[in-house]
């Protein structure tokens, strides 16, 4: 998509305004006929003289090889183009800065963004290594300086210089071709504040102007490290019932922090608010941790529990998670004697040919409707399954109703004839930890219940999520949710396989906490003090490219991966066994963050290689 820098349907800039665009001359690369005006090019050209004779502020350079630039733009007093082009890998970064605030916006490059005259500007040094390019641009700034006296020749020169430029971009079998690397979405990954900080651009040559934004800092960037909350300030200091004395086996159950792991703010918030809530009518019991994989959502379900100090449980879902998966299921002898009950001797051998006893198969065998069914008429299906008239039914309401009626199946289906086995139901249940933290008030986190395809299993717990909800188990047993018990779902939006949230679960939730990546400062403690790194200068570029690549990710909608904390942890390892950074990379961060071949490419030229060069390119 190189062609895609640029423009030739914008108005072009004075003088060239009222000139034809289609000129009667040509670039050695061009077609010998006619060259067309380009206001990419022709914008780019003026601010590099604006910047040489000091009308308006801004800068060319290189660093290294790559070529540099800062271009005053028009959207603010304040607002400056940043750009950056390697012509090896035809790598381009660009943002748009405000010198004020120090705040950066993605550039992109599109007929409603920006027209890509800084990303011109920072190529210029490559282009001025042909000679016609270097020739007519000199041609040009004489006529400049002299406030264009000949338009035509004016024209002419401006004219080659498109043509010149356009041909080596676009034309990958030109002998002096400029590779472009620019995606699809038109948006450049940026150049980022901790760029900026750390020196990674500062210009070594300067051909035109003064920077004042890339050059700030030649320096290392230090991350400093923020205080954070001490763990004895928090653990245990959020009990919810302080009469309430746990057992040995319970307090053997409540998760102890590891000394790296850095409380987020988030995780002190939810228990804050468990905590005050607690004596009121309705407590804040229910809690959503949503975002991508690796930020922390697990560490920060047990952080709670170990504020609160409650025992912790987990429950992961899946794609074929059934209502009674999270209940508890029976495991009925189906081979053993007969119940006493023709039907249900028959529909026992029904269901052992549909695969055995679930809730989905009971539900279908007994001809019950569907969530749809709910959805659509509640009432009406209401009304259907028990015989009277509910104006105001729901599919909740439904759904208990149903799920009342598979519970008294199964345990029909389970019993057997007194005199055959002394009255004794012949099943088994098992009672799982997501029930049993609800009933002894216990924290448990339920993880991916987006992944569950059957969409009346979320809305069945309803009546669990409820705070003084209960539930009828296989066994006939009535358990009450226990005023302790916490539940924090955790969940990975915008990832394969994952849905968005149940409205009725998430209307459950009484907080919700979108988790993203920690903070830079946060995640280098992290991962020093896991890998036992001591390098903090190494440790502080290797999450500045990681919060890059996630970034890059999301803005190129790059979701077959992820990276996060576990991949700067596996690749701070990694470089201390192969002593190079960018190897290592390719391995760890790289290869997790997507499967496809192109993207990784991308991310290696766009994201790592700016950081932290391979061997035999001269490094940052």
């Amino acid at each position: 998509m190189s062609s895609k820098l640029f423009s030739f349907s914008r108005p072009l800039p004075e003088p060239f305004d009222k000139v034809k665009r289609k000129v009667k001359v040509s670039s050695k690369y061009g077609d010998g006929t006619e060259s067309t005006l380009c206001c990419t090019v022709a914008k780019a050209v003026l601010a590099y003289f604006k910047c040489k004779y000091g009308v308006e502020p801004g800068a060319v350079g290189l660093c290294g090889s790559k070529g540099v630039a800062e271009y005053k733009s028009d959207s603010g007093p304040d607002d400056y183009h940043l750009a950056v082009y390697e012509p090896a890998s035809g790598s381009v970064l660009a943002s748009l800065y405000n010198k004020d605030t120090e705040m950066i916006e993605t550039y992109a490059i599109r007929n409603n963004g920006r027209d890509g005259a800084a990303v011109l500007m920072a190529m210029l040094p490559a282009l001025m290594v042909d000679d016609e390019f270097k020739e007519h641009l000199m041609e040009l700034e004489k006529q400049y300086q002299l406030g264009f006296p000949d338009i035509n020749q004016s024209t002419n020169d401006l004219a080659i210089l498109c043509d010149n430029a356009y041909r080596r971009v676009s034309d990958s079998s030109c002998g002096a071709h400029l590779p472009v690397n620019i995606d699809g979405s038109g948006n450049l990954m940026r150049v980022s504040t901790t760029h900026i900080d750390a020196g990674n651009f500062r210009p070594d040559s300067v051909l035109a102007g003064m920077f004042t934004i890339l050059a700030t800092s030649s320096a290392p960037v230090k991350l400093e490290i923020k205080e954070a909350t001490p763990h004895s300030d928090f653990i245990g200091k959020y009990v919810l019932n302080p009469a309430r004395i746990l057992t040995p086996h319970e307090q053997a159950l409540v998760p102890v922090l590891e000394p790296w792991y850095v409380l987020p703010e988030e995780v002190i918030t939810i228990c804050k608010h468990a905590k005050a809530s607690t004596g009121r009518s309705l407590p804040m019991r229910n809690f959503l941790l949503r975002g991508p994989a690796g930020t922390g959502k697990t560490e920060g379900a047990r952080a709670i529990a170990a504020g609160l100090n409650l025992p912790y449980m987990k429950y992961t879902c899946s794609a074929g998670t059934e209502i009674f998966d999270l209940v508890g299921q029976v495991f009925p002898d189906t081979d053993g004697p007969s119940t006493g009950d023709a039907d249900l001797d028959q529909q026992r051998e029904q269901l052992k040919e549909m695969g055995g006893i679930t809730y989905e198969n009971v539900k279908k065998l007994m001809g019950l409707p569907d969530l749809d069914d709910m959805d659509y008429d509640p009432a009406g299906t209401y009304q259907k399954l028990s015989g009277m008239e509910k104006p105001d039914a729901t599919s909740q309401d439904c759904m208990s109703l149903v799920m009342e009626m598979v519970t008294n199946k199964l345990q029909q289906l389970c019993k057997v004839q007194p005199e055959s086995s002394d009255g004794r139901q012949t099943f088994t249940y098992i009672e799982t930890d997501f029930i049993r933290a609800l009933k002894h008030g216990y924290l448990v986190e339920l993880q991916e219940p987006t992944t569950i395809i059957q969409p009346g299993v979320l809305v069945g717990l309803n009546s669990l999520l409820e705070q003084k909800g209960s539930i009828t188990l296989p066994t006939g047993e009535v358990i009450h949710r226990h005023p302790d018990a916490v539940v924090v779902v955790t969940t990975n939006v915008s990832y394969e396989g994952c849905r968005g949230v149940n409205q009725s679960v998430l209307d459950r939730m009484n907080l919700t906490q979108d988790i993203e990546l920690p903070e830079p400062e946060i995640m280098a403690q992290r991962a020093m003090s896991i890998t036992g790194c001591e390098d903090d200068v190494l440790v502080g570029r290797m999450v500045q490219v990681v919060c890059d690549m996630a970034d890059y990710c999301r803005k190129n909608g790059i979701s077959d991966g992820n990276c996060g904390m576990r991949s700067l942890i596996d690749w701070i390892m990694s470089t201390e066994i192969t002593g190079d950074p960018y190897t290592s990379a390719r391995y760890t961060i790289v290869s997790k963050a997507t499967s496809d071949e192109e993207d990784r490419s991308a991310l290696l030229t766009t994201v790592l290689e700016p950081i932290f060069a391979p061997k035999q390119k001269k490094a940052v």
